[in-house]
């Protein structure tokens, strides 16, 4: 596609400038229905090259030049809606007479454009991402349920596609950092979960209907109680919790195992810190329940899928925290507040050992754990008298360290 360098500039600083954007004002629409019906020239071709692709009529000699077929008339009509942008868009917003609407596209596309330089696969996916997301407003806004009809399955396909480009481009670039969060990296994980979470506001919410999404309807239903009101901290966790466990079923080779991982444990980080940060009592009792179910996603939907291990020492420290998580699972029927606590205390135990290493400072995180332990009956409190200049002083109850796991 045709690249040229953008930049809105004045032209109303001479008389000849003046009379120059008078000229194009009127010629502006004029170019406007020129490329608008080049659009739709180019979108009709590229439909009936879709559609012969995918037939399952088309014998399998003619799949490779369908193809070709089809590639072709869909670089055609990526070209057009980059003309489209650069020579009515552009020259709207240049003379001032654009829609909210067409600054913000035009916005949209330096964001874009500026990637080239310096993460030029990205921007070889979201060029194409921004421009179909374009014509897909257009259609929509026009009303047009003919032509939405047969575009939306190309639009579908097409987007699952780039999508998967994208996010395959970033666990590219955390492979690096199997094991260990790395804080460098956060940028990385930031735009993992907002293109999943775009990816599910765009275009899942297109797929819902299909028989082969019923699978994920109950998360999808989760994930949709948090796109009203404001967010805090901890909804944000829980929202993006839910984004990477639905990604497991759509994204499995573009955002694999190892990537999902760390993204689990950018997840538990986040929220563990939020534990030990938040000083009203409800609100870290709320931050705990959501760490309780966010190691019980990790543990038991993720780790205990995986196959590969790097470390064979956390492999058994894995089997048997496994084996006594399925001990306790059989009070689920029988007695399911026992196998609540039970679980709890498992989780405990288990994270305390978790974070014992970790180069951040989880003291106070620590002894909010062994609070609860001993609540629980799992640790004892003990009085400790000690002497100040010859007499006895009593300190407050401490928790005894040692800890049965």
């Amino acid at each position: 596609m045709e690249e040229r360098s953008l930049r809105v500039v004045r032209t109303d600083k001479t008389f000849f400038n003046k009379i120059t954007n008078t000229i194009s004002k009127i010629l502006v629409p004029t170019r406007i229905s020129i490329n608008g019906m080049l659009i739709k020239v180019k979108r009709n071709a590229l439909i009936k090259a879709f559609e012969s692709y995918i037939s399952p009529e088309a014998e399998s000699d003619e799949k490779d030049e369908l193809e070709k077929r089809y590639d072709k008339a869909y670089s055609a009509y990526l070209e057009a809606l980059d003309k489209y942008v650069l020579d009515s868009i552009y020259k709207k917003v240049r003379n001032n007479t654009a829609t909210d609407y067409e600054r913000q596209a035009l916005s949209q596309y330096y964001g874009v454009v500026q990637l080239k330089e310096s993460e030029h696969i990205e921007y070889k996916y979201r060029k194409q991402k921004y421009l179909l997301e374009l014509d897909y407003q257009n259609i929509k806004f026009s009303n047009k349920e003919k032509i939405m009809d047969k575009y939306i399955k190309f639009y579908i396909e097409k987007m699952d596609t780039l999508y998967k480009g994208i996010l395959k481009n970033y666990s590219i670039k955390l492979a690096d950092s199997t094991n260990i969060y790395d804080s460098s990296k956060e940028y990385i994980y930031a735009k993992i979960f907002a293109t999943i979470e775009d990816y599910i506001d765009n275009i899942l919410s297109l797929k819902m209907e299909s028989q082969e999404m019923k699978e994920i309807a109950d998360e999808y239903q989760k994930y949709q109680t948090f796109t009203v009101g404001k967010l805090d901290t901890r909804d944000n966790i829980e929202k993006n919790m839910i984004t990477i466990s639905i990604s497991r079923k759509l994204f499995t080779h573009s955002v694999p195992l190892i990537v999902a991982e760390q993204c689990y444990k950018k997840l538990l980080k986040d929220v563990r810190c939020l534990i030990q940060d938040t000083k009203m009592a409800d609100k870290r009792e709320r931050a705990y329940n959501l760490l309780i179910n966010l190691i019980e996603d990790y543990n038991i939907k993720l780790l205990h899928s995986k196959v590969y291990w790097d470390n064979p020492k956390e492999r058994e420290q894995f089997k048997q925290f496994i084996n006594k998580y399925k001990a306790i699972e059989n009070l689920k029927e029988t007695d399911f507040v026992e196998f609540m606590k039970r679980k709890e205390i498992l989780f405990i135990k288990n994270d305390i050992k978790a974070i014992e290493n970790e180069t951040i400072d989880y003291t106070r995180l620590i002894k909010y754990y062994k609070r609860k332990l001993v609540d629980y009956g799992e640790m004892r409190q003990l009085s400790n008298i000690c002497t100040s200049k010859g007499k006895y002083t009593s300190k407050s109850n401490i928790i005894k360290n040692k800890i049965k796991v």
